[in-house]
């Protein structure tokens, strides 16, 4: 039993070594705007995926951009011996989920009040490389 734990945390340590994720948390943006930039590059490999980013004009992309190169200093951190071309690097999830919100109170005619629901969200972003990523 001590051998079959021992290969098995040697298979989850390689899977982890070809993975790298990033997360930005409480991002004032709602999660249905960050969702649009979002599944434009869900799959895409990281290359094309920084270039969609970079020329889309909504302001997610921005913050996406950012996090996306975020996931790939993760990535060299963790492999420092390896190269990023040769490594062949997808987007292979990224998740967009609702954060807190921020509650305000506009006036409306009559004296009543509207409710002002200002959302924010967090994004998850896992990059995977081609060769083990069933797509």
């Amino acid at each position: 039993m001590g051998v079959r734990k021992k290969q098995m945390a040697e298979r989850i340590k390689a899977e982890k070594q070809e993975v790298a994720f990033a997360k930005l948390n409480n991002c004032p943006t709602s999660p249905r705007k960050m969702r649009l930039v979002a599944d434009l590059i869900r799959g895409e490999k990281v290359e094309k995926a920084l270039a969609i980013l970079r020329f889309n004009s909504k302001e997610a992309s921005r913050k996406l951009e950012k996090l996306l190169l975020s996931a790939l200093a993760n990535w060299q951190a963790k492999n420092e011996d390896a190269n990023v071309e040769d490594a062949d690097l997808v987007v292979s999830e990224i998740r967009v989920d609702g954060g807190t919100m921020l509650k305000r109170l506009r006036p409306a005619p009559q004296g009543r009040a509207h409710r002002i629901r200002k959302r924010s969200n967090h994004v998850t972003l896992v990059l995977g490389s081609n060769n083990n990523t069933a797509s």
